[in-house]
């Protein structure tokens, strides 16, 4: 059976890092905390809570994050889950089975609601090229070799990282997944404009072959 990474991106999480880690360390072979320079003590937490921590030298966004740890992965699937407990950790299994039984090559968790009105529409924009499902969860799994063919460029992985998959050839799965409930800020996400100008091109783009249901 092929093991798992959980890649774990975090930018001054302390809080709330230790008890992520403790509940994905259940389902998975390794926990990878890339830490995006913080300024407060997450990296304690997380390597007290059984993670092995890398640290970007400052602060680089989401997308470095989570690329960098594709490339310190060990094993052949990945997981990506926020460092703030808003995902169910013990959803994990039914992310990572259609990938060990071969029905796809990245599965992502559908959130029971998408908080921003913002990242509807880039998922919107992104459906009119392929079915790209919730395509700003931050809750997937994919093979690792997948992973790091991504180019990934983008103010943030909405549309994006689906698109790239879609087009890739992969074959994306999802599975319903209901949020936990967080007390965290919401601040406006003004990165989403930029995003608009990262998906135009493909919907310039010649579609792909397969659109995957």
């Amino acid at each position: 059976m092929d093991k798992v990474s959980a890649i774990i991106p975090a930018y001054n999480e302390e809080n709330r890092i230790g008890p992520t880690v403790q509940a994905v360390r259940q389902y998975v072979d390794e926990v990878i905390v890339v830490d995006d320079g913080s300024r407060d003590g997450t990296v304690q937490a997380a390597e007290q809570a059984g993670a092995r921590v890398i640290r970007q030298a400052h602060n680089q966004g989401y997308i470095a994050a989570i690329q960098r740890g594709f490339q310190e992965a060990s094993y052949p699937i990945v997981v990506t889950i926020d460092a703030d407990g808003e995902f169910p950790a013990d959803k994990i299994s039914e992310l990572v089975e259609p990938i060990r039984r071969g029905e796809a090559d990245m599965v992502q968790g559908r959130r029971n609601f998408v908080p921003r009105p913002s990242e509807k529409v880039l998922t919107w924009l992104a459906q009119r090229k392929a079915p790209v499902g919730d395509s700003g969860t931050g809750f997937r799994a994919l093979r690792t070799s997948l992973a790091r063919q991504l180019a990934l460029k983008g103010a943030c992985i909405c549309g994006i990282f689906s698109l790239e998959v879609v087009y890739a050839g992969g074959h994306i799965r999802e599975i319903p997944v209901t949020l936990q409930q967080v007390h965290k800020p919401r601040k406006v996400a003004w990165f989403h404009v930029r995003q608009f100008f990262y998906l135009l091109p493909f919907l310039f783009k010649k579609a792909p072959k397969e659109q995957n249901k």
